[in-house]
């Protein structure tokens, strides 16, 4: 998963290359001293992209870099500028995903695909502390205003609360009357993931406009948007799993730098540090921990994050022991540091999990809240002191997975998880039409559709960058694509072993951001470095600014059908780009 060297790339001593540690410089009033060159490109840490290795000739040499980076490093010539740049350009890509997430996102006003389920559970979770049911045609009167025709018997649900909860958040303040608050905090939580995953990115290439670039990637992809522009529980899983890996990546370089003061304090006391020390101060890991555990309070499926970056940190801390010197890294990182780890992770993303079932724990009409009541039921033996409660709930998760692992119903939308990456079969959430001219798209007929379709020309290439990657994580080693190759398998992998479940495309957003990384990732390589002969610097410049503007024009081609936007049936027909869509 890691290279030998942990350390940030940084730029030949020639080239003032912006952030080239993981946390900028700042100057003496706190603005980042990030250096405009390498802003424009990618920093000099890959292998073979070095300056030109010809042998030298008589001739003068091919001028390096172009009139572009001359004109962005005077731009950026001051503290105040480069400190602009930094957060500025974030801060733009975050407004652009906001507007479209948010705008016209009351429309439809009615309960969308799986709406039915969470949205409605929400709400019941708000009144009750437990989802109840709902009678015959509960969706037409809930989506007319009627929010409170909900029953007092449980509702027996296969996930967990807490997105439910997060969906609950946009209509405590304001109520249920309205779709756009049903599904504010969802599209809040979409936003919000393309300004971590520029933070992520930014950690992996200390380059704010490779962070940038990704951002733009993920803010106008037709698959984010149309999961934060409906109340379903995967956006959750993605936010809440992303805040995860950066936190990660945070306590990577907190738990390194202290493993590096103890060492040569232990040292200078004259000491052999056979093993190293045992880290226990490390917040960033709790909050990972934290992270990760309300991933899988959202859906089960965040558990597999949590164990795949569980593992990932024991690798970096046996890397990181032998890098500073340290005899028996391996042993220190296994028996040593990983029980220590561990009980900084594990109990943490437990706690949050079992607190997401309160509402549950603490009433008493939830479905099978009483199950252990029951003396027929109620464990015997070495289990016998655990509190009724909680055997109820143990066996509430019993019931859930069976009914998990049992979904085989055929549905019109189902996806194969071998096709996802590829976007075999995108989920139409929502269809509606009108006959009579008054539907706005300027004909007779028009046809308003919410459709999970990614943007093609982003979801065929980050596929492709995932091929290279594992190619380049074999021959390279680089930890950067180790994480991003993680991250995706953790998300992706898993759903391979239901081949035969029913399961949906739109499950993929939960692993997106990291099929976004990978694009990012060779957007960078082909980007090149300031210090590059001038005709390759220039051509890898115009080839990323072409396909940039590509995918922002089939993005704005696409987005009619991403937000539900009344077209006409032909003009719809045109988005069906492989005859799965359709």
């Amino acid at each position: 998963m890691t290279s030998e060297t942990d350390a940030a790339p940084t730029a030949p001593a020639a080239t003032v290359t912006p952030g080239a540690s993981e946390v900028p410089a700042t100057s003496a009033t706190g603005a980042p001293q990030e250096a405009a060159a390498g802003a424009v490109g990618a920093e000099a840490d890959e292998p073979g992209a070095g300056p030109s290795s010809e042998p030298p000739t008589d001739r003068e040499p091919a001028p390096h870099g172009t009139r572009l980076d001359a004109w962005w490093s005077r731009t950026l010539s001051t503290p105040r500028r480069r400190a602009l740049w930094y957060w500025g350009g974030p801060v733009l890509v975050t407004l652009l995903a906001a507007v479209l997430r948010f705008w016209n996102l009351g429309h439809p006003q009615a309960i969308v695909f799986d709406e039915t389920y969470y949205v409605k559970d929400a709400w019941t979770l708000l009144h009750h502390g437990y989802e109840t049911s709902w009678p015959e045609g509960a969706d037409e009167a809930f989506s007319s205003g009627d929010t409170d025709s909900f029953l007092e018997d449980p509702s027996y649900v296969v996930h967990p609360p807490l997105g439910k909860w997060m969906i609950a958040l946009g209509m405590l303040p304001f109520g249920a009357d309205n779709a756009f608050w049903w599904r504010a905090s969802t599209a809040l939580a979409g936003t919000a993931g393309v300004f971590v995953l520029m933070m992520l990115a930014r950690r992996l290439w200390p380059s704010t406009i490779v962070a940038v670039i990704a951002g733009l990637l993920f803010a106008v992809d037709g698959n984010a948007i149309v999961m934060s522009r409906v109340a379903l529980l995967d956006n959750w899983v993605m936010i809440f799993a992303l805040l995860g890996v950066w936190f990660v990546l945070l306590d990577r370089s907190w738990a390194r730098e202290r493993l590096e003061r103890r060492l040569d304090a232990s040292r200078r006391a004259g000491h052999d540090p056979h093993y190293g020390p045992a880290l226990w101060a490390r917040p960033w890991l709790i909050a990972a921990g934290a992270a990760f555990g309300a991933a899988s309070a959202v859906k089960w499926s965040g558990i597999w994050f949590l164990a795949a970056f569980g593992i990932y940190l024991v690798i970096v801390d046996a890397l990181a022991r032998r890098r500073a010197g340290v005899p028996l890294y391996a042993t220190a990182a296994i028996l040593k540091q990983a029980p220590v780890t561990f009980l900084l992770y594990v109990p943490v993303a437990f706690v949050v999990y079992l607190a997401s079932w309160t509402g549950w724990l603490v009433t008493d009409g939830g479905y099978d809240r009483h199950w252990a009541d029951d003396a027929a039921n109620r464990a015997t033996g070495f289990f016998a002191w655990v509190p009724t409660a909680l055997q109820s709930l143990w066996h509430y998760h019993q019931s859930a997975y069976q009914y998990h692992v049992g979904v085989h119903s055929e549905h019109p939308w189902q996806a194969n998880p071998l096709t996802w990456l590829v976007m075999g079969r995108p989920t139409n959430m929502y269809f509606a039409s009108t006959e009579d001219g008054s539907g706005g798209c300027g004909t007779e007929t028009c046809w308003s559709s919410i459709m999970g379709i990614g943007n093609p020309i982003i979801w065929w290439a980050a596929a492709l960058a995932c091929l290279y990657l594992v190619y380049r994580l074999a021959r390279y080693r680089e930890w950067q694509v180790g994480l991003i190759l993680l991250g995706l398998g953790a998300g992706y992998l898993p759903w391979l072993m239901y081949l035969d479940r029913t399961v949906f495309q739109f499950y993929s957003i939960a692993f997106e951001p990291y099929l976004i990384l990978a694009l990012a990732a060779v957007v960078r390589l082909v980007l090149g470095r300031p210090d590059d002969v001038w005709w390759r610097r220039e051509r890898g410049i115009a080839t990323v600014a072409v396909y940039l503007v590509f995918v922002l024009l089939v993005s704005l081609f696409f987005y009619p059908l991403w937000s539900g936007i009344p077209i006409t049936p032909d003009y719809r027909q045109l988005h069906f780009w492989l005859p799965s869509w359709g």
